[in-house]
């Protein structure tokens, strides 16, 4: 088959998916169809304000607090939005609003965090979903933006990129090189209250391919500054930004790393996964130390390395674990990403836990993998107050 031949089928067998996967998404969503977030529990809403559930109680009796809505039996559920509203209540009762405000206070900075593997399957998405999520729902202003042209993190986010940005609203347009669009554009805001988003699609593959003639032709501001401007340009509306990165070091990986105020590595603890770890740190070293000889300063304010789809009674995962910890001493995180079927299950329907609920899958298998998220993100969020100088 001749190399025309082959490249005129590519290109149709392209064409023909993107309109297949096109007509699937219109006939079996409708076209304003968007996910909407549960209510939660009582227990669930006095874990996220960092009350005991006595003490929620308590506040309602006394009418200190909104008061939210009853389910059928009798019980109170609450919305995103009523926790924020009662977080309000409460800063405005106490001396210190930080104990429930808990986002940045007067000059402390933007914590921009960029969550990058040079490999698939790492957990990547999944922990960049549940960690923006978690902090959303304890009061911070987040964004996520999704620097992946796969755009996985944006259809977990209920949007749809091959519908939703056909022509236009993507990260991308807020990097390009010809008439970019301002960043406050292409954000969008989500079924999460307090988490907005700038999404991903395959026009990001452009930004690859478009770079070297733009190096060529001392486009500026640099490729590797794009992305660091754009999100300056709105930093005053949030708390936290993570960003996807895509499963590859190219131009927008880097420009991710540049743009970044922390580096968080998830790594699953298997040979190979450590074996692509340290090409990957070889590779991006030397490719970051390119740019600071440009006169860019690169410092971070924390590098963590996070295991994932970690099984602590599989026996290799445990010594691969111990062996990063030995290399990497406290860069490793204390806290795993534990495997678990409660996440793999929730994440088929591209849902998270936060989403699915307790009452959908075993409940002890929940409770496992939602106890570590939640001491990952608590130990994460120690990290983010010592930056900010608070510890």
């Amino acid at each position: 088959m001749s190399e025309e031949r082959v490249f005129a089928e590519l290109q149709s067998n392209a064409s023909t998916l993107h309109e297949s996967i096109r007509l699937h998404l219109e006939r079996n969503f409708a076209p304003d169809a968007r996910k909407y977030l549960r209510t939660f529990s009582s227990a669930e809403a006095a874990d996220f304000l960092g009350l005991t559930p006595g003490h929620l109680r308590k506040l309602h009796a006394e009418e200190k607090i909104p008061d939210v809505s009853m389910d059928q039996r009798g019980r109170r559920t609450y919305s995103a939005e009523d926790l924020g509203q009662i977080r309000l209540a409460l800063a405005r009762a106490t001396r210190d609003p930080s104990l429930y405000l808990r986002g940045r206070i007067g000059g402390e900075p933007l914590q921009i965090l960029s969550c990058v593997s040079f490999k698939g399957g790492s957990a990547k998405t999944t922990t960049t979903a549940y960690l923006s999520q978690w902090y959303a729902l304890h009061g911070y202003r987040v964004l996520v933006i999704d620097m992946d042209p796969q755009a996985s993190l944006s259809s977990m986010t209920g949007l749809r990129p091959e519908i939703d940005f056909a022509h236009k609203g993507t990260i991308y347009d807020a990097i390009r090189y010809d008439d970019p669009l301002p960043m406050s554009e292409v954000i969008r805001s989500t079924y999460f209250h307090g988490l907005d988003i700038a999404a991903g699609g395959l026009i990001l593959s452009e930004y690859e391919t478009e770079t070297p003639f733009a190096l060529r032709r001392g486009v500026e501001p640099p490729f590797y500054l794009r992305l660091r401007e754009a999100i300056l340009s709105v930093e005053a509306s949030y708390d936290l930004v993570f960003i996807d990165c895509p499963p590859q070091l190219g131009f927008l990986t880097l420009s991710s790393l540049v743009a970044a105020s922390s580096i968080i590595v998830p790594v699953v603890p298997n040979f190979i996964d450590v074996a692509s770890l340290a090409q990957f740190l070889t590779m991006t070293s030397s490719l970051l130390d390119t740019i600071r000889e440009s006169g860019m300063s690169l410092e971070y304010d924390f590098l963590r390395y996070l295991v994932s789809r970690f099984e602590p009674s599989d026996g290799p995962q445990a010594q691969v674990a111990g062996l990063l910890r030995a290399n990497f001493g406290n860069r490793v995180m204390t806290e795993t990403f534990l495997k678990s079927t409660a996440i793999a299950d929730a994440g088929l329907t591209h849902q998270t836990l936060f989403e699915v609920g307790r009452g959908s899958m075993n409940r002890n298998t929940f409770d496992r993998a939602m106890e570590s998220v939640n001491a990952v993100a608590r130990e994460l969020e120690q990290e983010i107050h010592k930056a900010w100088g608070r510890l």
